[in-house]
């Protein structure tokens, strides 16, 4: 069941970002997720996020308007579909959506193309020097 996170639950959704980021993203030094773990916690208190969560959160979605900030599935439930159902619970509701991965991200580049996202621009990230590209999905409205 997809629904937004409670308060309750943001130590659980805040260590499923670090864990993530840290595992998928070896390319970048870990000090920079660990530096920027209470920043993105405290952004984490006011943000739009949505949960998978039965007995526990499986995994989850940060959005700003059209913009997703990122989705992250606890490593046990990796594989298993949560994000494709993420992506669709989003799809639902929007016309348009886009994000940002690391190009090195190999996996998670996939992911989202294989969901019908498109490579609309490239550049570099300031603060990691590392290339990335935005990834555009629209709704394709028939009739």
């Amino acid at each position: 069941m997809i629904r937004k996170m409670k308060d309750l639950e943001l130590e659980k959704v805040s260590q499923i970002w670090l864990d993530s980021n840290l595992e998928a993203h070896d390319f970048i030094d870990k000090n920079f997720w660990l530096d920027n773990y209470p920043m993105v916690k405290e952004q984490f208190k006011t943000a739009e996020i949505y949960v998978d969560a039965e007995l526990e959160i499986k995994g989850f979605v940060g959005l700003q308007s059209d913009y997703i900030a990122g989705i992250f599935v606890e490593k046990s439930y990796r594989n298993q579909g949560i994000g494709k159902k993420l992506i669709n619970f989003l799809k639902k509701n929007h016309q348009e959506l886009s994000l940002d991965v690391y190009d090195k991200n190999i996996r998670a580049k996939q992911f989202y193309e294989k969901n019908g996202f498109e490579v609309s621009t490239q550049s570099i990230e300031r603060e990691t020097g590392e290339k990335e590209s935005r990834l555009v999905w629209k709704k394709v409205n028939y009739g």
